[in-house]
């Protein structure tokens, strides 16, 4: 007997998933739990575990193709399964329901107004009648981004009445708002009651595209193009927010590290002997941007349209470098409530969640809710930077290599030394706070870094 593998819903908003990497092939045998497929999504890439043991009997969903949430990629022969239709050794799912992947977020998302069954009922089939899968074209209708949704509401429009132009016939955002001005420009010309009910409601604020249209780009000989992964896509996407809604500024100041230099050489091989990671200085500099939150919280915020609203809680995402494919990806996984870590602490959870993410085991949950994040373009060797702010959140901080150089020390009576010297930038949302306290933060960062020496302790 076949068991079908769906498409599992990564996260709240996920609507659909991209095969990027088969890690099994047709014939193979597959054990519970075994990874055996790479899914990108416009939030994370992960590999994903089999729901069932067996067979893997047949592939339906290539690589680097797109489906929605729900529909079947592959099917499984349920190993232990007897000619006669006997007892299979691992429990099958019930009747009438297929196998779904046990993920850490699988609440269903709403529909446009009119109707229509969530991703859960559609997967399954419907109302519980045992009626078949939906169609591509049933599908289609009823399945659409928080987006669109919400915009089509405003806008008292049907999604299954337009034709879209996303994948599948995915009805985007875009294909809303030509609808309407449509229906705007065929409004009888005269009758101000009619053009009044056509209209865009006034009070509406719509959101912004979420990118611009490319503009044609003129191919050269030998030329080569590389198909955007989800990530890419997404990573494009949320950067081109952040430089459109925050108006970006910027600021540096100069770090001596020599201290704590001096204190990791002395401890990292017993730490590493005694803790299981390595002793970088990234849990050092994510301990004084913690301390130095709480004694500028509005660092710690977001902007709100009217109101500033300051974060309670101090997560701190950490800028992961991963590679994936020909152009990489960034990632940014969450330290939660970092302000209840010490160094040893925050050592072991970035090391974590930065294992978690190269290897491709992040869950929606553990990139949400960042409310400060911090860049490490120093471990690839840069000396200035000028960082992207991680939409919505207020700041974001660039730690960068550690260099010596000669520095002019007044309190040594001028003289020349050479120190372990450190940049460390800061890009802003000018509207939530100025350049006054961005530069009070960033000294209150520096001053605590500083202050290690090779006598201090490792908490």
């Amino acid at each position: 007997m076949s068991e079908p593998i769906k498409m599992p819903q990564l996260g709240e908003s996920v609507t659909e998933g991209t095969i990027a990497r088969w890690l099994k092939a047709e014939g193979e045998d597959i054990e519970l739990d075994e990874p055996i497929v790479e899914i990108d999504t416009d939030k994370v890439s992960s590999e994903l575990p089999s729901p069932l043991a067996g067979k893997l009997e047949k592939i339906l969903v290539g690589e680097g193709d797109t489906v929605d949430v729900g529909v079947e990629i592959a099917t499984v022969a349920i190993a232990g399964e007897s000619p006669n239709g006997g007892s299979p050794e691992v429990e099958a799912p019930a009747d009438g329901e297929a196998a779904e992947w046990p993920v850490a977020d699988t609440a269903a998302q709403p529909v446009a107004a009119g109707g229509g069954e969530s991703p859960s009922a559609v997967a399954r089939g419907g109302n519980g009648g045992g009626s078949a899968t939906k169609t591509a074209e049933e599908l289609r209708l009823t399945r659409s981004s928080p987006v669109v949704r919400r915009l089509a509401a405003e806008h008292g429009v049907s999604i299954g009445e337009i034709s879209g132009t996303g994948i599948g016939g995915r009805v985007t955002k875009k294909d809303i708002e030509a609808y309407v001005e449509g229906r705007v420009r065929r409004a009888p010309p005269g009758l101000a009651e009619e053009r009044e009910y056509f209209a865009p409601p006034e009070p509406t604020k719509l959101p912004p595209p979420s990118s611009p249209e490319p503009s044609p780009v003129e191919s050269y000989p030998g030329d080569e193009s590389i198909p955007l992964t989800s990530m890419r896509r997404a990573i494009a996407n949320r950067m081109s927010t952040s430089k459109r809604e925050a108006p970006h500024a910027w600021s540096m100041v100069e770090v001596d590290m020599t201290g704590l230099v001096k204190l990791r050489e002395a401890h990292k091989e017993a730490f590493k002997a005694r803790e299981g990671v390595g002793l970088t200085y990234l849990p050092f500099i994510v301990k004084a941007v913690v301390e130095s939150l709480k004694e500028y919280p509005v660092v710690n915020s977001v902007w709100d349209g009217d109101a500033i609203v300051l974060r309670r809680s101090v997560n701190i995402g950490v800028a992961v470098d991963i590679e994936d494919g020909e152009n990489g990806a960034l990632i940014v996984p969450v330290v939660k409530d970092a302000d209840n870590y010490g160094i040893v602490g925050l050592a072991r959870k970035s090391a974590e969640v930065i294992k978690k993410a190269r290897s491709k085991q992040l869950s929606p949950d553990d990139i949400a809710e960042g409310t400060f994040t911090v860049n490490n373009p120093g471990a690839l060797g840069s000396v200035v930077s000028v960082p992207i702010i991680n939409h919505p959140q207020a700041a974001i901080l660039s730690a960068e290599a550690i260099v010596k150089r000669p520095v002019v020390m007044e309190e040594w009576g001028d003289a020349i030394v050479v120190r372990s010297m450190m940049n460390l930038e800061i890009s802003f949302d000018h509207r939530i706070f100025d350049g006054g306290v961005a530069l009070r933060f960033l000294n209150a960062i520096k001053n605590r870094l500083e202050s290690y020496g090779p006598r201090s302790s490792i908490g």
